[in-house]
């Protein structure tokens, strides 16, 4: 499984970033790519520690029964709920946001899974380092494939 904490999927990542248009079209949900890369960054800046999370108790009860396929190899299924405090639904500076993302991504990978196994996931709660690295590359390949990207 890919991480955030490898450099060639960091680089995958930026590259896929760079496809990315404003007026890319989305395949599913409501997000213009703006919002989608503002809603990426807030999760982003939850694994670095910039904006800490309480597990919510919706987590505490279905985390462990959803935990091993969410962080399995299959891609996040299309709709899939989110923390209400990460849904963007107000228009979005996209270069700001794509170039957010970018540096967020690096300040992940350079402050490393040490740090990252610190943080609280607002669903799932205490994660290791190394889940916080695949969540967070799977997270951005199912949203940078939204938009065909």
């Amino acid at each position: 499984m890919r991480s955030l904490f490898e450099p060639s999927a960091r680089q995958e990542i930026l590259a896929r970033l760079d496809v990315l248009q404003p007026g890319s079209t989305r395949q599913w949900g409501k997000m213009n790519p703006a919002q989608m890369l503002c809603h990426c960054a807030l999760a982003l800046e939850t694994a670095t520690g910039e904006a800490p999370k309480k597990q919510a108790l919706i987590g505490k009860l279905l985390a462990p029964l959803v935990k091993k396929k969410v962080l399995g190899e299959a891609p996040f299924s299309r709709n899939s709920p989110t923390d209400p405090t990460f849904v963007v639904s107000d228009e979005r500076d996209f270069a700001k946001e794509k170039a957010r993302v970018a540096s967020d991504m690096e300040r992940f990978a350079g402050l490393g899974a040490e740090n990252a196994g610190r943080q609280v996931h607002s669903f799932f709660g205490k994660l290791t380092g190394d889940e916080w690295g695949r969540l967070m590359y799977k997270h951005l390949d199912h949203h940078l494939t939204q938009f065909g990207a």
